[in-house]
């Protein structure tokens, strides 16, 4: 946050106090403009502020519900009124709605779209498409092969035009990005942690070398943390096959309703340690998922492996033999000529938990330092397509990040950051037989 203090006549106020109070946490920070009149307050945390401004021979001015969004330049200028310094002034003017100091393409995706908007799967970086720019693919390959394993599990998306693998995301700084410079994911290509993300921005084109690491565009996650009340909710979301009509090609083949059952369930809590000091905040999702898929191959009719083909009887080779008798049979009803379709519904089970923790602290007035911890284990099981096999993919993506912010004055602050991410990964292992 930045902005120039001004006198009734325009002109510029030096020696200004200006501070800027969370009011969430009770954290505040201040500094002084300079002989232009001139205050910076960098790297403050997103959310609502009110800022003071205090001067010699001026009213005190106040200005509440300033909203700071996720990696924004908020420009606040204030006119200050004569008066006593006791006089507290009621600014009523609102904080610009476009970023006046910045060049950069973004959209901000606030904490109540996060929250409120449903989500199939409760992926909260599907909220990016809402941004002009940014698409996701739909032609994405299929999670039963390794291919899908070898690109990155996480859904693809593309952001003004550049390939899905020249983007970059960050979560509390730190990016995370997967194996294959990717998108984070679990094994259906999900992003849990929904009530653990506070707000994100998508920055389209035009941003600073800060952000680094991107030819595409950058998706900017803070996580939630914890405030001077107490604060939390828990939550349960179900869908069940049993609200579904049956597949099309299981209805032409006689076979029932693949079963579909998803349950998500979890809680948060954050609140005080020490009240204006010390904040905590938890977060725990689980899901458990088994799904019918169709599934339909083609395969040799019975007459065909024993010879018997419609253009006539042939011999039929012991090695081949050997060979056919892999193969599953075809679904009554469905031979045509020398093959028919095997038709069956197998089914996919994942398992997944996910936890993150945040806890910040404000040591003094001129430092400040937060961590977080976040884990996220899923795992995939699903016969292949001749219903022989189990295979099984399994993740697990661990980040930790630490910053410690110090002022050493009005012009200089300094944020010293460091990050851990890493991706465990099971690509299409066979661990055994139907």
């Amino acid at each position: 946050m930045s902005g120039t203090i001004n006198d009734p006549s325009g002109a510029v106020v030096p020696n200004a106090q200006v501070s800027a109070r969370n009011t969430a946490t009770g954290v505040s920070r201040a500094t002084t403009t300079d002989s232009a009149g001139f205050y910076s307050l960098p790297n403050l945390l997103p959310g609502t502020y009110e800022v003071t401004v205090t001067a010699t021979g001026f009213s005190t001015a106040v200005q509440s519900n300033v909203a700071l969004a996720v990696g924004a330049q908020q420009q606040l200028n204030v006119q200050m009124a004569l008066g006593e310094t006791t006089t507290k002034v009621e600014v009523t003017g609102a904080a610009p709605a476009v970023q006046l100091t910045s060049s950069t393409l973004s959209g901000e995706v606030q904490a109540q779209t996060v929250r409120e908007l449903p989500l199939n799967g409760r992926d909260w970086t599907q909220l990016a498409t809402l941004q002009p720019g940014v698409d996701k693919i739909e032609t994405q390959m299929s999670y039963d092969t390794s291919a899908r394993g070898n690109r990155g599990f996480g859904s693809e998306y593309t952001i003004s035009g550049g390939r899905t693998t020249f983007n970059n995301y960050r979560i509390d700084g730190i990016s995370v990005v997967d194996y294959a410079n990717a998108a984070p994911g679990d094994v259906i290509g999900v992003v849990l942690g929904v009530d653990a993300i506070q707000e994100f921005s998508v920055l389209t084109g035009g941003f600073s070398a800060e952000y680094g690491r991107a030819a595409g565009g950058v998706v900017n996650a803070v996580s939630k943390s914890g405030t001077n009340t107490f604060h939390g909710d828990a939550y349960e979301f179900l869908r069940n096959s049993a609200l579904d009509s049956n597949d099309f090609f299981n209805v032409g083949a006689g076979n029932p309703k693949p079963p579909f059952r998803r349950n998500q369930f979890g809680g948060s809590a954050g609140g005080p340690i020490i009240k204006d000091k010390t904040f905590i905040f938890g977060d725990y999702e689980g899901l458990r998922q088994t799904k019918g898929i169709p599934t339909s191959i083609t395969v040799p009719s019975d007459a065909a492996r024993a010879g018997k083909l419609v253009s006539g009887s042939v011999v039929v080779n012991p090695y081949s033999a050997a060979l056919l008798a892999l193969y599953p049979h075809a679904t009554p009803g469905t031979v045509t000529g020398d093959t028919g379709k095997f038709i069956f519904s197998g089914v996919q089970a994942v398992p997944e938990d996910f936890g993150t923790i945040r806890l910040d602290h404000k040591i003094g007035d001129k430092d400040g330092i937060f961590g977080t911890y976040l884990v996220d284990d899923a795992d995939y099981t699903q016969p292949d397509k001749m219903n022989l096999i189990l295979t099984n993919s399994h993740t697990r993506r661990q980040t930790v990040a630490i910053e410690e912010t110090h002022v050493f004055g009005s012009t200089l602050v300094n944020a010293a950051r460091i990050g851990y991410n890493r991706d465990k990964v099971i690509n299409q292992f066979t661990p055994s037989a139907v």
